[in-house]
């Protein structure tokens, strides 16, 4: 396949950017996307111009380190992860547009790499659990209804590689956000503080400059992993409670 890529390149943070236009030939329809970049920074590194700075690490769909914005689609035209998307799904001659993540809480470091830490602020305002949860042994020793466990388990396949807030017009982080919040605060484990810890996790989601949840549901729809909308509908039945409760 030949293509042509048209790439966002950013020397740093303060630097404006601006759109770069490339041509990169032979590559294979079952090349990742990912190896995609790859052969056309080997050729760049050859030409003696700077390598595309971008994201990845296990490049198993598993870390959600990776992630760009494919022809205005986070993560591209298959629901997956970027690493994981294959080329086989363009067509020799395409016109390839590759941006970064889009949002106020997520600044370019370089091309089209951002800096996430955002996130990790996140999780981390939602604090600690005071209970002690025992031994491996004791572990089933707490009975949880099955409906409850199948729901906390698929909130934590969130992997918070920013598709949703990449996906969403208001850049809004509610959805990774409602996954942590669902799947810490449906186990026994997390009930003691659950109430206080939305109200500090979707603070900090504030103060991190992402925008306002207003359900239009683009971020369900390109999420890897899958999470369901309605864990945000948990999330805000778990807000409710606790504005009622003065938390």
């Amino acid at each position: 396949m030949n293509l042509t890529l048209r790439i966002w390149r950013q020397n740093g943070p303060e630097d404006p950017g601006a759109m770069h236009e490339y041509e990169v030939r032979g590559v294979s329809e079952e090349s990742s996307f990912l190896e995609m970049l790859d052969i056309l920074n080997e050729e760049l590194f050859e030409r003696g111009e700077e390598p595309i700075a971008f994201d990845s690490d296990c490049r198993e769909g598993i870390c959600g380190q990776c992630g760009l914005v494919i022809n205005g689609i986070a993560h591209g035209p298959e629901v997956t992860t970027t690493c994981q998307l294959h080329m086989r799904h363009f067509n020799d001659g395409d016109t390839i547009t590759i941006e970064p993540w889009r949002a106020n809480g997520f600044p370019v470091i370089r091309d089209l790499v951002v800096n996430r830490s955002a996130f990790d602020r996140i999780i981390q305002a939602g604090g600690y659990i005071s209970v002690n949860t025992g031994a491996a042994p004791d572990a089933h020793a707490t009975p949880i209804p099955k409906q409850d466990a199948d729901k906390a388990f698929e909130a934590a396949a969130c992997i918070g590689c920013g598709a949703c807030v990449a996906a969403c017009p208001n850049a809004s982080a509610m959805l990774f956000t409602s996954a942590k919040v669902t799947h810490l605060n449906l186990l026994p484990q997390g009930k003691p503080e659950n109430l206080k810890r939305v109200n500090a996790m979707l603070n900090q989601m504030d103060a991190e400059g992402f925008g306002a949840c207003t359900n239009i549901g683009e971020c369900a729809a390109v999420c890897p992993k899958q999470i369901p909308l309605d864990v945000i509908s948990t999330l805000n039945r778990q807000l409710g409670k606790a504005l009622f409760k003065g938390l």
